[in-house]
């Protein structure tokens, strides 16, 4: 059967219902109960268990219980409760967020109205909106939100905003008449749908869907899809280091049977001694304050973020944006301002320039001085208007048609008084004639015609119309902008049901209206192109538009533009090919939208995507960040984003990018120090059950210094600030292992460095008289000595950083090393700590030992990172 929108009134009337007085209440109860209330379905919950379940499977977790078992063993109650209380916040901060996708779904919902005017058995009586069937007669004015969808059956001067639908910035005319052939949902004029918004005029619809089955009904069905397949906590980062980890954790269970059955067989240990060699040996080797650490890193990364106005929803997704390698934004009311403005006034002399931006009346119409005729198309923009303008909560609103609202604002930049000019009648705009007229009195009592419309019908209502108009036309349009035509006119009759007026009203000129970018777009788009990301344009508005928007921001092959028609013929092979090479999609769906984040993905590329309106909502939820407007975005686009921009500025998008990458490399290096050290402090215990040799460090020992390092000068790490060069780099590829070869063989090396300098500083202090305990505390001392090397060095080797740098870090590095050196002066110095640990009060020399071969190890370290930085740029270049 063809669609609805292009049979005639008559033929759609006679499919839903002959009777053109509405349903009788009984046919409405029936047809209730076939096709259920109209309202969309609320996804069932999951239970709190469950919900928990899902917060506690993943290996960080699970690394975590395991120290937390083994800390408990070894009633190593502070670190215990430490580690309990990483794995109790992190459960928490997940079950708190597990709910977007349930308030993401009530958030669409909310936009079904809560009453109707409907037909039934031949009166208008309200109803409840969820009582609406197929074949209701709902009669709709101005100001209501459309309760279901409708085939229009009768309309005057309707314009309806369909922007949260369809992403079009300017309300669309409807009329009546129907379609030659199928249409994109923005071009379908005969219909009206569920949630949006009627800002002019009043019509009579007839009911085609409810519910699940509207438009904006399909869009809730895929975020509700999309909500148990997509999104869930894990981050490209997050799921490498749960393998990681998983890896880890293995390998660390796996050495430690073998040296407890290596340890039996060769009997050189007593079996408790063997015992808490190995245990030492496994909390050394699991790096378990690095949850925390990572924890702590990322919840710094959400207060960076907000104060730039970027709140985040789910924590892992701060480091996801760090890897985005394609942002994908809708652009009304994202790239643009959601606000019509009139920029251009061409009349039959003379191009004029108009200022400002949105509808704030601050602005002004050049060159000057003007001629009469500004001054007659202000007072035509105000006098045949419907629209006003107010400030409101610090922002200038518009109540009514936006184009309209642009022409008011602009007849206020003209500064016409037209306070004393009265409305005696009006023609409405419709979409058969294409124009708006009125009728005005003007304080002399003299009647004159205000007329504005599209440019052909009102050159049809003037004596004479430029003979270049089809050029100027051509010009404005060919900017992306909206031309409308001005016209003015004395009246005799004082009447304009007559037609005598027609064809001698006097041509003022065309406008030129558009909404325009954000002043911070085109910067912002500009610093996320150098920073190697691309930018996919994805919207709902026509291909014109967009192509003049992508330009006037700086987005690279803006003319060319593929429309959704285009995407629909598309074979799925050859969906790779067009989401990697088109960079301005238009008049597209939300069902192209995902179709092309998808695309992406499966090219292994991180996408974000931004948008503000109920179609932007299932991207939002697919994309790898979603992205949300938090002032004029709608709700449904809030709940289900990953993060918000408070002020909705784009170029918050490029300041959020930045924290996330620099959260990446704190993380880096954070694991980059980390796994060294504890490889070092498991190295110490697993050379020296395998050679037969005396503990340098006892058991006891690494314990301490795993407790009082652990934590401390890895979360020193996570202070730093975005180093030099961060925007001009590459984006991480999605499939890159999260430690590189050379990453490998640094932490293989610097491990057997410290672990050789370990022993040969023990039995150095060994052979020169000290005793065992001395020995034991100087190397203890070295090996924490060397871990604080090892944080200057990976800082150094970061790049970006001189040495200098590096060594003068910040208040929080600095405030963490005197905190473990007090830690470790105490635990060497105090009688009780040292009759626990088995340490001994250290001479000048053995602390001068400990400084000269960290300054040793420091050399050696940063020497080979200059090395690999200066085969780095060779490669490069």
């Amino acid at each position: 059967m063809p669609s609805i929108e292009t049979l005639s009134t008559e033929h759609a009337i006679t499919i839903m219902d002959s009777r053109r007085q509405g349903l009788s209440h009984a046919e409405a109860h029936q047809r209730l109960q076939r096709h259920g209330p109209n309202r969309l379905p609320a996804p069932a919950p999951d239970s709190l268990w469950t919900r928990l379940g899902r917060q506690l499977n993943n290996a960080l977790v699970w690394v975590l219980v395991a120290a937390a078992l083994v800390t408990v063993l070894l009633q190593h109650w502070v670190d215990a409760a430490v580690i309990t209380t990483v794995i109790v916040v992190n459960a928490m901060i997940g079950l708190v967020q597990e709910g977007q996708a349930e308030r993401a779904l009530q958030a669409i919902a909310a936009l079904v109205p809560r009453t109707a005017q409907a037909y039934r058995d031949g009166v208008k009586v309200p109803l409840d909106a969820g009582e609406l069937v197929p074949g209701d007669w709902v009669w709709l004015d101005a100001g209501d939100l459309v309760p279901a969808d409708l085939r229009l059956l009768e309309c005057h001067g309707v314009s309806i905003d369909e922007s949260m639908l369809t992403g079009e910035s300017v309300a669309v005319g409807k009329s009546t008449e129907a379609l030659a052939q199928p249409a994109p949902l923005a071009e379908r004029y005969c219909m009206a749908y569920s949630g949006t918004h009627l800002v002019a005029g009043s019509a009579i619809g007839l009911v085609i869907a409810t519910g699940a089955d509207t438009e904006v009904g399909q869009v809730s069905q895929l975020v509700s899809q999309l909500a148990s397949q997509v999104k869930t906590l894990k981050t490209p980062l997050l799921t490498q280091l749960d393998r990681l980890f998983q890896r880890l954790s293995m390998a660390i269970v796996a050495l430690a049977l073998a040296l407890f059955a290596f340890g039996v067989w060769q009997a050189r240990l007593p079996l408790d001694q063997l015992f808490m060699a190995i245990v030492g040996l496994t909390v050394a080797a699991i790096p378990e304050g690095l949850p925390a650490v990572l924890t702590i890193t990322l919840a710094l990364g959400v207060q960076a973020m907000a104060r730039r106005r970027v709140i985040v929803r789910q924590l892992p997704s701060v480091e996801t944006l760090g890897s985005v390698s394609v942002v994908c934004t809708d652009k009304t009311g994202t790239l643009t301002q959601n606000q019509m403005t009139l920029t251009h006034l061409v009349t039959a002399d003379q191009h004029f320039q108009v200022s400002g931006s949105g509808y704030d009346p601050d602005g002004e119409v050049s060159p000057q001085p003007w001629h009469a005729d500004v001054q007659r198309a202000g007072r035509v923009a105000q006098l045949c208007n419907d629209a006003r303008v107010a400030l409101s909560g610090g922002h200038w609103q518009v109540v009514g048609d936006p184009m309209e609202g642009a022409l008011a604002v602009f007849a206020e930049k003209t500064r016409v008084n037209t306070n004393e000019w009265a409305r005696v009648s009006a023609i409405p705009f419709d979409a058969a004639h294409r124009y708006m007229a009125v009728l005005v009195a003007d304080p002399d009592g003299h009647h004159q015609i205000a007329a504005k419309g599209a440019p052909e019908a009102i050159a049809a209502l003037c004596a004479h119309a430029p003979d270049d108009l089809a050029l100027q036309i051509e010009a404005l349009a060919g900017r992306g902008m909206r031309v409308l035509a001005l016209a003015d006119g004395p009246i005799h009759d004082a009447n304009l049901s007559g037609v005598g007026w027609r064809g001698h009203l006097n041509w003022i000129g065309l406008v030129g209206l558009i909404d325009p970018p954000r002043p911070e777009t085109e910067s912002a788009v500009k610093e996320i192109l150098n920073a190697g990301v691309e930018i996919k344009m994805i919207t709902g508005d026509h291909p014109v538009t967009a192509s003049a928007i992508a330009r006037e921001i700086g987005l690279p092959d803006a003319d060319r533009a593929i429309t959704g028609t285009e995407l629909d013929t598309l074979e799925p092979a050859e969906w790779a090919d067009v989401a990697r090479h088109y960079r301005v999609f238009a008049r597209t769906s939300p069902a192209h939208k995902l179709a092309l984040i998808g695309a992406l993905q499966h090219q292994h590329q991180t996408v974000a995507m931004t948008g503000d309106g109920v179609n932007d909502a299932p991207a939002l939820k697919k994309a790898d960040a979603g992205v949300a407007m938090g002032q004029r975005g709608s709700a449904a686009a809030r709940e289900a984003a990953d993060l918000i921009l408070a002020d909705d500025n784009f170029a918050s998008v490029v300041a959020a990018i930045r924290e996330g990458r620099n959260l990446f490399d704190n993380l880096h290096k954070v694991i980059r120090w980390n796994l060294p050290t504890s490889a070092a402090e498991a190295g110490v215990i697993v050379v020296s059950l395998l050679a037969g040799l005396q503990l340098p460090i006892s058991a006891l020992q690494i314990l301490w210094v795993n407790l009082v390092t652990a934590i401390t000068l890895g979360l020193a790490l996570a202070f730093d600030p975005a180093r030099a060069g961060t925007m001009r780099r590459p984006p991480r590829a999605a499939n890159a292992p999260f430690l590189s070869r050379a990453d490998v063989v640094q932490l293989l090396w610097v491990t057997a460095l410290f672990v050789a300098l370990v022993f040969a500083s023990y039995h150095a202090a060994v052979a020169t008289g000290h005793s065992h305990a001395q020995a034991q505390t100087l190397a203890m001392n070295l090996l924490v000595g060397l871990e604080v090397i090892n944080l200057v060095a990976v800082r150094y080797s970061a790049g970006g950083i001189t040495m200098a740098g590096a060594l003068r870090g910040h208040r929080v590095m600095w405030g963490c090393i005197g905190a473990v050196c007090a830690a470790q002066w105490l635990a060497s110095s105090l009688p009780l700590a040292q009759q626990v640990l088995g340490t001994a009060d250290l001479g000048l020399v053995a602390w001068l030992w400990i400084g000269g071969a960290c300054a040793a190890a420091l050399a050696v370290l940063t020497a080979v990172a200059q090395v690999r930085a200066d085969a780095l740029t060779t490669a490069r270049a």
